[in-house]
This record gives C-alpha cells, structure tokens and sequence, in this order.
C-alpha cells in the first residue's frame, strides 16, 4: 500500500513534485525550492520577533536524547534565561478555522476527514496556500521539506520490517485512509469551477495528501484558539514558522508561551529561554511526554531509551492463561472468573461492553495499574482479602504485596512471561538488530532497525525490574519464615 503511495507524483504551483522514495537516500530531506526565502527576515519583516543570536543550521551531530540530523535552531550567542528567542503576532501562524476558509468545498473535505486525523485537516489548508500563487505563506512553505521520514513513505519492506503490531496497524490505517481520501477529493472536486477550487485546479493524490499530513503532524502545534461563551479556549492546532524549527527534548532549554498584546485581543505566540543557552546548542522545545510509535509515526524519528516507551498488549483470558502455565502459577479464574472478581474486572474497564483491552507494560508505570490490579485479585482466591484493599492500591505497583507476597510474586512472575511472549512475536532479535546498523543501508531500514531495537529493549528492560523485585520479594520472604 506505502509503495503506491511512493511512487506518487505531485505538481503543485511553485514546487517541484514530491519525490517520496528519494526520503531514503537522504541524510537532509531537500526543501521544497532549491533556495527558499530567508525565513528569519521574513519574521522579522512581517512584525515578529527573533533574538538576534539565533540562526538556522545544520545539526551535525545526533545527540544523546535522540535528535535527528536536519536544519535547526541554533544559538550563535550565549542567551540569558528568560530572554524571549522568538514571538510570533496572530496572523503569522498557520491555522485552519472553517469559519474563515474562503472555500466551501476545502470546509466540506475537511468534515469528511475523522477527529484523530486533524493533522490532514490542517494539511489541506497547507495544500491550498501551497497551490495559490503568491501565498502569504509562501516563505514559510518553500522552506518546509520536500519529503518526510515517516513510515507511509517507507518502502513495503521496511513498513514490515517494523515488526510491531501496533504500529503496522497505524502505519496501514493512514496509507488506506491517505488512498481512500485521495479518490474523495477526485470526487468532490471534479465538478468544481476554478474559481471556488481550494487547490487552483491543481491534481491532489495520496503523495500530497500524505506530504501535507505528515507536514502538520510533525511541526504543528496545539495551542489557545479563539475564546467560548464560557471563557475557555478552543483547542486549535497551527503551524508556527520558525518556531517548529526548535528540536525536540524531555528536557528542553526553551519553551512556548501564549500572551496577549497589550491594548489588543490579538494572541502572541512566544518562545522563551527556559535555562541560560549556551553558544551553538540547538533551540529545544518538549514535543510531549510521547512513546517512540508516536514519535516515529508523527515526527519520523525515534528517541533511545524513552522513559515513555511501552509496549500496548491486548488484554485476554487465554494470553494470561498461557502466561501463567509458563510462568508456573496457572490460575483457572483468567477464563472464568468468580462473580465478585469479574465486578472489580468491570470496575478496571476490562470487562462489559465498552471494556478497553489495550493494556501497556513498561516506561514511566512499569505495568499499567488496570492489568496489574487484575492479575493481583485474578491470580487470589481471598476474596475477604482483597475486598479489604480500595482498587487504587490493587492498581499501584507501589503498594508492596497487597495481596501477600505469594500472590505478588505470582502476579508479577506472569508479567514476566507476558513479556517473553511478546519479544518472541519479533522475527528478529536484537543482536541481529544491531547488525543491521553496522551495514551501510538505507535511512529508512535504519530507522525501522533502531526503533525494533528500542521496542525490545523496553521489554528486556521491564523484564529486568520485574525480576529484580521478585528476587526481592523471594529473598524478605526466605528471611522472615526463618
């Protein structure tokens, strides 16, 4: 399906076409005309502001917390703490307000397109300025670039070669939603005048609908948009030139502020250095406390060692039934649970009509509390003893042993075995990962072995956790029963 997509030619005004396969054998994607304007000028010139010691620049080096190579902020100064680095009036940003769209039929593309897609609804604004002659926006859009690191562009190899259920799911729900969409708007715009075309007569396929998307989804940012009845704000995604030039990190040196202009209802859109900056350290802003599948799907990189990662399992009974056999404490109650543990399964929402089966295990919680709490009362037959416990310290994996400590090694030694069930659904292992790495391969096959390689590890190192505590748990209870 990616490959279709590939293969995908676009023509839009001011830009060469989109040349998607080219995304593998580039180590900095070319940007949409071979000199765009000055960016910062043009902020500048449009009544922004940018301190005068930031510029743009290659990074060349990939740093610790996982920075990708590319164009960036840089600092060609130190820069005190508190300094605002960038500010932005309320008519630079990009944004999409159905309001104001000049065409009905962009409004009507854009209701077809679901809540979780918002990023192609922005897109299509993106497309429209990109088609329309002498845009506004043209100096921020001939600066974005011609092609995206994420995996709808991959080659099929390298989407399979992912490994990872989850994200192959999201990976081909996007390619068959960017296919489908595509014939809608040949639908939709067949009959359109020229006049009221949101893309100036311009021939939009699945490569452009999926530039724009991912475009939006890797540099947008959802901000303060205009202001309800009730005082509160709506949630409004735009695109904010210059500033989604800032890298990401979890531990960033500046970040983003809204204000208002004095004397005016108009909203600022601010950059500030949160730490003092020093000489050429890149502007680094927090994208969000995400895992890699979002990273990667979104942003087109993975970050080593995220404290966010996990892996998202499917909660059920015959997967924790064979978990438990391996691990040595079958229970019959994962199949047929008694009455009062099916209430609290149906309390933890993993149970009844509208159950959420989707549970994680690793990163920041260790185990996701709702299968820590079900295995803990699954794997009791104390029914007294667990109705004595409120369902937060069922669900914390820091109450120690709330159901005995038998129960707890029992529980957290299935976990285990649901870990190892999980890496042997990986083709490869993480040795033969690794190798690929040493290889010269394509930028794509790299990004899809370095995030296999963070997926395993997540679970190698939840399994380590996991031991280490029951080796601890074993070792109290040897001490007191001597």
């Amino acid at each position: 399906m990616s490959s279709k997509i590939m293969l995908m030619a676009t023509s839009l005004t001011h830009a060469r076409p989109l040349t998607c396969a080219a995304a593998s054998a580039c180590l900095y994607p070319a940007r949409l005309v071979p000199q765009p304007p000055d960016l910062l000028k043009w902020v500048r010139r449009e009544g922004g502001f940018v301190h005068q010691s930031i510029k743009i620049a290659y990074l060349e080096e990939e740093k610790p917390n996982g920075l990708g190579l590319g164009l960036g902020l840089v600092a060609s100064a130190e820069i005190p703490k508190g300094s605002d680095l960038i500010i932005l009036p309320q008519h630079i940003p990009l944004r999409f307000d159905a309001e104001d769209a000049e065409s009905s039929a962009l409004i009507d593309l854009a209701r077809r397109i679901p809540e979780e897609l918002w990023a192609m609804r922005l897109g299509l604004k993106l497309l429209q300025e990109r088609a329309k002659k002498g845009s506004f926006w043209w100096p921020y859009i001939s600066n974005l670039p011609e092609t995206y690191s994420v995996p709808i562009f991959f080659p099929g190899e390298d989407i399979k070669n992912l490994q990872y259920a989850p994200l192959l799911h999201q990976v081909n729900k996007r390619c068959r939603f960017l296919l489908d969409f595509e014939k809608l708007v040949k639908n939709e715009l067949e009959n359109v005048k020229l006049d009221n075309h949101p893309f100036g007569g311009q021939d939009i396929d699945a490569s452009s609908l999926g530039w724009a998307m991912s475009a939006v989804s890797s540099r947008a940012f959802r901000l303060y948009g205009s202001r309800r009845p009730d005082g509160t704000h709506v949630d409004a995604p735009m695109l904010l030139p210059l500033i989604d030039m800032c890298n990401h990190s979890f531990m960033p040196n500046a970040e983003i502020v809204q204000e208002k202009e004095a004397n005016n209802e108009s909203m600022l859109v601010k950059v500030i250095a949160g730490e003092q900056i020093k000489q050429d350290d890149p502007l680094e802003l927090n994208y969000g406390c995400l895992n890699n599948d979002l990273f990667l799907l979104d942003y087109g990189f993975v970050v080593p060692s995220n404290p966010y990662d996990c892996i998202e399992l499917k909660y059920d009974p015959a997967l924790l039934d064979a978990a438990s056999m391996a691990a040595g404490v079958s229970s019959p109650n994962f199949s047929s649970p008694s009455p009062w543990q099916q209430r609290i399964l149906l309390q933890l929402n993993l149970d009844g009509e509208n159950s959420d089966l989707k549970v994680r295990i690793g990163g920041s919680e260790l185990v996701e509390d709702r299968l820590l709490a079900a295995l803990r009362v699954l794997l009791s037959n104390d029914r007294e003893a667990v109705e004595k416990q409120d369902l937060a310290t069922l669900k914390s994996v820091k109450s120690e042993a709330p159901l005995g400590t038998s129960n707890e090694v029992a529980t957290l030694r299935t976990v285990i075995a649901l870990c190892v069930i999980a890496l042997g659904h990986f083709p490869t292992k993480i040795m033969e990962d690794e190798s690929i790495l040493k290889q010269k391969v394509s930028a794509t096959t790299e990004l899809a072995a370095r995030y296999r390689i963070q997926k395993k590890s997540v679970i190698i190192d939840a399994m380590r956790d996991l031991t280490r505590r029951v080796k601890l748990l074993s070792s109290n209870e040897s001490i007191t029963s001597q």
